[in-house]
């Protein structure tokens, strides 16, 4: 663990050799850091932890024999204490919940300045537990929506036929259900969507991908 009077240990790992020396670089530009080992798969990344224990560990997600992924769980199972950074081009939603649950300490893309990656890497030495990442907050919003409008199976089939042009009664007939429980689908699914109207659900359902272009709404 890194005090006061000693530099922070970190050990950077990307399998392009000019992302780490660039990473290297951007560490030995800053005060108080010391990188202790650079390498490039995840089977040097777990013998360099051993060997040389440093503070924080800064992987790229994509490697030759793995992912940073597999280094965070491996080291984060046997480490509660250490800090490990993501850096990567694939900064997508799927990345960053995968790099939380996994056990990282912050997530960075290869496109933000080299002094975000420091900055990340002095959070992950003082709170390795918790979770820095710039785009969180919307992937976290995007989630909710997300899980907000799916719809049940049966939603879904009542929301084709809708699309069809059908009326309560005619999906009821098609679907095997009273008019009454359509009727109550068709109150649920406006719910999720946020939507007054057929129009408006039709279009939102569009616009979110529980349509297709060929499953246009009726006149």
């Amino acid at each position: 663990m890194t005090t006061l009077t000693t530099p922070l240990r970190v050990l950077i790992v990307d399998d392009h050799e000019l992302v780490r020396e660039g990473l290297v670089g951007a560490f030995a530009r800053e005060d108080g850091t010391e990188v202790v080992g650079s390498v490039g798969t995840v089977a040097e990344a777990v013998a360099s932890y051993g060997d040389d224990r440093p503070d924080v560990i800064v992987t790229d997600l994509q490697l030759q024999d793995g992912t940073g992924l597999d280094i965070i769980r491996q080291v984060r199972q046997r480490d509660e204490t250490i800090g490990l950074v993501v850096v990567t081009m694939h900064s997508g939603d799927d990345q960053i919940f995968a790099a939380m649950e996994a056990g990282a300490s912050a997530f960075v893309g290869k496109d933000a300045p080299s002094t975000e990656v420091v900055r990340a890497a002095r959070h992950a030495a003082v709170s390795p537990r918790s979770f820095m990442c710039t785009g969180l907050a919307g992937a976290m919003m995007r989630r909710m929506s997300a899980e907000s409008t799916r719809l049940s199976t049966r939603e879904h089939d009542v929301l084709l036929l809708l699309a069809d042009g059908a009326n309560a009664a005619a999906i009821g007939q098609q679907l095997y259900m009273s008019e009454s429980t359509v009727k109550s689908h068709i109150a649920r699914i406006y719910q999720k969507l946020g939507a007054q109207n057929r129009a408006q659900a039709l279009v939102t359902a569009m616009r979110i991908g529980l349509l297709s272009a060929v499953q246009r709404p009726h006149n």
